[in-house]
């Protein structure tokens, strides 16, 4: 699944490219994402989890992937190669915004897949349990993966519609990150992880930190609306 979500993401990004008028080359970048992200993403859930088991076994494990980790890899692999082609940053942020949440989706549901990620015990009637999972379950829990991939998808289709719409990169990257920040600072409520700070997990501070780049952004963005000359009344004095 995290497979199928990369090409899918890749596909996206490309049809994005295309869109914004970015060169094709810039579809390396989504690849070193890709692999900067797995790195990214197993890294951060083994510095999460030692001491439970040895470290060859965590590293080696068949889940195991954090999605900040993972964003965070993928985000400075991208960006070591954005420098080096010299490249717009923001703008190829953007086109990459919807595959990033589409690939995110899949990526989940490769999770539930393989009984990781999972959330508390629940009694509801779509409550699952993992006996299979990591770790094992038989108590029946919250599955949050899918909760997540749910509730993903009207950002991924605000995304598509805003790109569409020709709305700035600033925009599109902002609202990306507050939607999905948001989304994952709901879900983590629902998660079972270790608080770091009062009743916050790493995860929770990481969506958090989400949240306020992407409200800068969106300031930015407005800023620079509102300093857009007005064409209409540019043509009224000429």
């Amino acid at each position: 699944m995290v497979a199928s979500g990369a090409l899918v993401g890749l596909w996206l990004l490309r049809r994005e490219l295309r869109r914004s008028g970015l060169p094709e080359s810039a579809l390396d970048v989504g690849l070193a994402g890709v692999f900067g992200g797995l790195a990214g993403a197993k890294l951060l859930w083994v510095a999460e989890h030692l001491g439970e088991e040895p470290l060859l076994a965590l590293v080696f494990s068949r889940g195991g992937l954090s999605w900040f980790g993972g964003f965070a890899g993928g985000v400075l692999a991208g960006s070591w190669l954005m420098n080096h082609r010299r490249l717009p940053k923001v703008a190829v942020l953007a086109a990459a915004t919807p595959g990033l949440v589409v690939g995110h989706q899949i990526g989940r549901i490769g999770c539930f897949l393989v009984g990781d990620d999972y959330g508390r015990p629940s009694d509801l009637p779509w409550a699952v349990a993992f006996p299979q999972g990591l770790p094992p379950t038989t108590v029946p829990v919250h599955p949050t993966q899918l909760y997540e991939a749910l509730a993903l998808v009207p950002v991924a289709l605000l995304l598509l519609r805003w790109r569409g719409q020709g709305r700035s990169d600033r925009f599109v990257l902002g609202a990306y990150l507050l939607m999905a920040g948001a989304v994952r600072f709901a879900v983590e409520f629902l998660r079972i992880n270790t608080p770091v700070v009062g009743v916050l997990t790493v995860a929770h501070l990481g969506a958090l930190l989400a949240i306020v780049v992407g409200l800068v952004l969106l300031a930015a963005a407005r800023r620079a609306l509102d300093r857009k000359p007005d064409t209409k009344r540019v043509r009224a004095r000429a």
